[in-house]
């Protein structure tokens, strides 16, 4: 195995998952599919900063063209409490699809890096789309990295989120004084 398609999140995210995958001998594309953050303005801003990374590591950067939150919003609206399972569904089966389409080895995504996200929800989705697209998917837990990547992204001047994208997400980190928060 030699090529790696990674799906990014955000900048910040992709500085040490990228290297961390090129110190095992990978050679990483990176992936822009994101149709979970919102407002769009925001999306702009990470994909910016994910732009920065790309060029600043060398890395090729497919970007998915256009904004399809509406997408998003039909995969979870009515199911907000497993949203992040679909969120990571839609996500991940665009990088298999991708990954099969190109030839890519194998497929993951910076979400390891997070310690906000669920990990073994992220195995299992990869390793189902993994064998329903015949490819490899790769897991490792990269949460070590998450401090390190994050102050080297600072240093860089990098734009950083305040909630994870999504308008659920969005809303429990400024309302949440006000409004109970909705669990995954």
């Amino acid at each position: 195995m030699t090529s790696l398609l990674l799906h990014t999140c955000c900048g910040p995210c992709a500085l040490y998952t990228i290297d961390y995958w090129r110190g095992r001998g990978l050679q990483v594309t990176a992936l822009w599919y994101n149709p979970n953050i919102h407002p769009f303005q925001e999306h702009q801003a990470r994909l910016g900063a994910m732009n920065t990374v790309s060029e600043l590591k060398a890395v090729p950067l497919i970007v998915v063209p256009g904004y399809q939150m509406v997408r998003y919003l039909r995969a979870v609206v009515g199911k907000e409490r497993e949203r992040c399972g679909q969120c990571y569904r839609l996500r991940l089966e665009k990088a298999a699809q991708v990954a099969k389409e190109r030839g890519f080895d194998a497929f993951t995504t910076t979400l390891f890096i997070s310690p906000h996200q669920d990990h073994r929800l992220l195995s299992q989705i990869g390793r189902e789309l993994a064998a329903h697209y015949g490819t490899a998917f790769l897991s490792d837990d990269l949460r070590a990295g998450f401090r390190e990547s994050h102050r080297a992204s600072r240093e860089l001047g990098l734009y950083h989120q305040r909630y994870c994208g999504c308008i659920y997400s969005e809303w429990e980190r400024y309302a949440k004084a006000t409004m109970p928060p909705i669990r995954c």
